[in-house]
């Protein structure tokens, strides 16, 4: 028997079947368990094997990418097609390099003819755009033979960067369009006319691929991704979780509320669900489980929690880019804007496992389990690169990318203080590698996301689309925001937040609009509700992983996070009707506070009613009044406020009441 390279041996273990999440598993063990389940939920993760100098020249390519597009975001004048294609260019060479055709065991340092053929063309067609983009943009709409060939070469070889790194549904979606553009949506009657009008408007325009999505990818997102990739590398997650144990770890339910609090902090640096799910979920879920939380509930918390990093300022998801581009707006605002539903949001959460731990007496961790604050304090210097981030880019004070470059400096010169994630070198080629790899899926959906909305716009679907649930919705508000959320979730399954959210906004935003709701307001709707797809049945992926790491049912767990996360399902409501919440013509800071302070109340009496428990259980009428109350404390108006408050200190009072009679029979028998 020939002896395995310890590469083999790494794919070995992380094909292997996720093995359960318990305490007792050693280091090696809870690595493997984490590797499968990125392996199998993830499909950025399922890369090809490099080892040796085949590992140092693909590390070296990808550092490379890195620096090429922090230098041509902060210095660089080029031409804007010449600026994209070539960034696209690069993302098809690197995408073959980096993702197999398919996953399983792959050779270590192996790349298979085809897939060296697909990536020299794929990335050929790009660059001829780039070389001779002056030359194309003077041409006009007539496009020669080789070109409309060049063009379907380019569109195909991004289409399977696209199914390798990201997924098949956001392609079937993809196709979908291009064939109704193709056959029905065009209007000129020869099929070589169609086809001259697809391919230069999909590739040769700044109206599919090299629209608004890969435009804000190669200016902002990318420069973001590869400050996460310096920021993980200081050891800040680990921070954030010692200091959520510091702060809540002792209380009721101690490890649920951990999770919850160290993802939402985590959720500033990352926007995918399914790595942070898997990433804290590692070390919280055990922890919930050992504390006496069911399985189920465990996996929820921690998918909930690590789902909302998308809508968790100041970095958020990729889509949240893109809105600030779509809406022109600067992307500060949009911080600003997010702040109070992301609140809600994470407070929903927290409530909802609060009460979880009352209802079954759970408790926290021991003395002995929670680490010494002292040594965190002296950590706190970690946070700089983040607040600096935060200050820079809500004050203007420079551009997005400066700003974000000034951070990943910030992020180098903190590590400095620490031996143990010292920034090196070594660990700096590491760190670009990792952001450009990281770049790569994203860049792939962004392009496809521009085709899909390409299409919508050349046909005028869009404009079919919008008349028909306008006329279908009357004057209805409710019932258009109730259509558009069906839309999100549904094309959500399985389609990233970020091709979801560029379908949505060209599509059923301007239903909203047109319906009377704000811009700003119909955007971070259907922003809302692509995201909280990841949470949703059946195709729920960071339910799904977190449900591999507690070895829990994948189905209950999608319904469980369903139910943690129903701020998310409420609060975009709130602000699509009563736009106050997102900060739109406010009156003043006491009127904030009060929105605040209601909408707090407004998802303590939610998540009190989903969960049957306040001091004690509730009964059936109990739960209902709770449920309304806080759903109309949830709209920032006056009459709805003092119903709801009435309502939800009438069932305060009633469980009271409940509690101490109960007290006074126990203590009689």
């Amino acid at each position: 028997m020939s002896k395995k390279t310890p590469a083999e041996e790494k794919v070995k273990i992380e094909s292997a079947p996720v093995k359960p999440a318990r305490e007792e598993l050693s280091e090696e063990e809870m690595a493997a368990n984490v590797d499968a389940v990125m392996k199998k939920y993830d499909r950025e993760s399922n890369v090809r094997i490099w080892e040796g100098a085949p590992k140092w020249v693909v590390t070296g390519i990808l550092a490379a990418f890195s620096l090429f597009c922090i230098y041509v975001t902060l210095f660089a004048t080029w031409l804007e097609e010449v600026r994209l294609t070539s960034f696209v260019a690069l993302i098809v060479l690197m995408g073959y390099i980096v993702f197999p055709a398919r996953k399983g065991i792959q050779k270590v340092n192996y790349m298979p003819w085809y897939d060296i053929v697909l990536m020299v063309a794929g990335t050929g067609a790009f660059l001829y755009f780039t070389f001779f983009a002056e030359a194309i943009i003077k041409q006009g709409a007539k496009l020669e033979v080789y070109q409309i060939i060049i063009g379907i070469i380019g569109i195909a070889a991004l289409a399977e960067i696209c199914r390798r790194a990201v997924g098949l549904p956001i392609l079937i979606v993809a196709a979908a369009f291009v064939v109704y553009a193709l056959f029905f949506g065009l209007s000129n009657p020869a099929f070589s006319g169609r086809l001259n009008t697809l391919i230069r408007t999909l590739f040769y325009s700044k109206e599919g691929i090299l629209s608004t999505p890969i435009n804000a990818c190669s200016k902002f997102i990318v420069v973001f991704i590869i400050f996460g990739a310096f920021l993980e590398r200081t050891g800040i997650a680990d921070f954030f979780i010692q200091a959520a144990n510091v702060v809540v770890g002792g209380f009721s339910g101690g490890p649920a509320k951990v999770a919850v609090v160290a993802s939402a902090l985590e959720g500033m640096v990352s926007g995918s669900s399914v790595a942070n799910t898997v990433g804290s979920g590692s070390i919280t879920i055990p922890l919930m489980k050992k504390t006496g939380y069911k399985p189920e509930f465990a996996a929820a918390a921690e998918a909930a929690a690590s789902t909302g990093g998308q809508i968790m300022p100041p970095i958020m998801g990729a889509a949240a880019f893109l809105m600030a581009e779509n809406l022109s707006i600067g992307y500060s605002s949009i911080i600003v804007k997010a702040i109070l539903p992301a609140i809600l949001y994470f407070a929903g959460i927290f409530i909802a496992v609060h009460l979880e731990a009352k209802k079954y007496g759970l408790r926290g961790l021991s003395k002995e389990e929670i680490p010494d604050w002292k040594p965190l304090i002296k950590k706190i210097y970690l946070l700089i690169p983040l607040v600096l981030l935060i200050y820079l880019v809500g004050t203007s004070t420079r551009t997005i990318q400066t700003s974000a470059a000034i951070a990943i400096i910030a992020a180098i010169v903190v590590s400095l203080f620490n031996k143990d994630s010292r920034i090196t070198p070594k660990r700096i080629v590491e760190a670009l590698a990792a952001g450009a790899q990281g770049t790569i899926s994203v860049a792939a959906a962004c392009g496809i996301a521009g085709i899909i909305a390409g299409t919508i716009t050349m046909t005028g679907l869009a404009n079919v689309l919008i008349n028909g649930i306008v006329a279908l919705a009357g004057d209805q508000v409710i019932i258009a925001l109730l259509l558009t959320m069906l839309c999100c979730i549904v094309l959500g399954m399985g389609v990233p937040t970020t091709a979801n959210y560029c379908i949505m906004a060209a599509t059923c935003a301007p239903i909203l609009v047109r319906m009377g709701v704000p811009a700003i307001a119909a955007h971070f709707f259907v922003f809302y509700f692509g995201i909280v797809a990841d949470l949703t049945p059946p195709v729920a992926l960071a339910a799904y992983a977190g449900a591999a790491i507690a070895q829990s049912n994948p189905m209950k767990t999608a319904f469980v996070s369903t139910k943690l996360a129903i701020a998310a399902f409420v609060v975009p409501y709130a602000f699509a009707l009563n736009p106050v919440m997102l900060f739109i013509d406010v009156e003043g800071p006491l009127q904030v506070v009060m929105i605040v302070i209601t909408s707090l109340i407004g998802i303590f009496g939610i998540s009190a009613a989903l969960e049957g428990y306040m001091f004690t259980n509730l009964n059936p009428i109990q739960r209902i009044l709770s449920a309304i109350g806080g759903l109309l404390l949830i709209d920032p108006n006056t009459i709805t406020d003092v119903v709801g408050i009435v309502l939800i200190l009438l069932v305060l009072g009633w469980q009271y009441m409940q509690k101490k009679q109960s007290g006074k029979q126990t203590a009689a028998a």
